[in-house]
């Protein structure tokens, strides 16, 4: 039985519990080695994989990935979302992301009858560090996977039982990385019982407003979240220049009369999101090392 469970983020649904855990379980014990944490075995570390929920049934596909384009953006909630990344990118890179300009001057021109702001933000995303190199379809694709769990019901309920399914009566610290995060905060908020001490959010929207933070469950009220379930430490790691982890702090917006989240930043090198970069730091490390000392509560 696992102590750490990782839940995973987007863009995973073509993989698999083992295959992610043949490559994060290792990141993760060389991080708490790192802090000088206790000696673990891959065997301590459980992957809770919920991506199968996201894989479709027989679609045109390009190198795995559904053949998205910006025509596909639609939904007023992906434009959003994307248009919000847009603004981060800008705003940590100036200098090589164009900012949203309403008047498009300055910035790529529409080449198609689309909605004119989603073709100019993917083109501005596609100029900054943060998503160098990445399809336009693998990023629409992040998009829909978000819209889709904070909307779908089905799919919502089906994710969560995928975490219920892996926490033990020895699991202490849950660790969430990207949309995994909102969904391990989640499942912690519906289960005070679990026996968690510790969730470690790295690389988390939480506190995107509108998007995610207002759509949370159980809802904010009067912009201030819940805490999650019986959890004693909140440890939240991201990296200064992702665009993901809007925004980097979220003490202010989880308080607590007597716990407070501990934001942290990390460096991640070039890939600024990457679960595994984020894994091998020794912040990470020294967070989930502070959960497993903690032990039952």
């Amino acid at each position: 039985m696992a102590a750490i469970v990782i839940v995973h983020g987007v863009g995973n649904q073509y993989l698999g519990k083992h295959t992610l855990h043949s490559s994060v379980a290792p990141a993760l014990l060389d991080g708490v080695r790192l802090a000088d944490g206790p000696p673990l075995k891959p065997d301590d570390v459980e992957v809770a994989f919920y991506g199968h929920w996201f894989r479709p049934s027989g679609t045109t596909s390009a190198k795995g990935e559904p053949a998205y384009a910006h025509r596909d953006v639609t939904d007023p909630f992906e434009t959003e979302l994307l248009l919000a990344l847009w603004l981060e990118a800008n705003r940590l890179e100036p200098d090589r992301v164009p900012s949203p300009d309403p008047t498009g001057t300055g910035t790529a021109r529409s080449k198609a009858a689309v909605p004119y702001s989603v073709q100019r933000a993917l083109y501005a995303l596609s100029r900054s560090s943060f998503l160098a190199g990445v399809a336009d379809r693998f990023l629409i694709g992040v998009l829909k996977q978000v819209h889709r769990y904070l909307t779908d019901d089905v799919v919502r309920a089906s994710v969560q039982r995928e975490i219920a399914d892996c926490v033990t009566p020895e699991t202490r610290v849950l660790v969430g990385h990207s949309l995994g995060s909102v969904i391990a905060y989640e499942a912690l908020c519906a289960h005070p019982e679990w026996p968690v001490t510790t969730l470690v959010t790295i690389g988390s929207p939480l506190g995107i407003p509108n998007l995610v933070f207002d759509r949370l469950r159980p809802a904010p009220r009067a912009g201030r979240g819940a805490w999650p379930g019986g959890v004693r430490r909140w440890h939240n790691l991201c990296d200064r220049r992702d665009v993901v982890a809007l925004a980097k702090r979220l003490a202010p917006l989880f308080p607590d009369p007597t716990r407070a989240v501990d934001d942290v930043l990390v460096d991640n090198g070039w890939r600024a999101h990457a679960l595994e970069h984020h894994l091998t730091a020794a912040e990470t490390g020294a967070a989930i090392a502070e959960g497993l000392a903690g032990g039952a509560r």
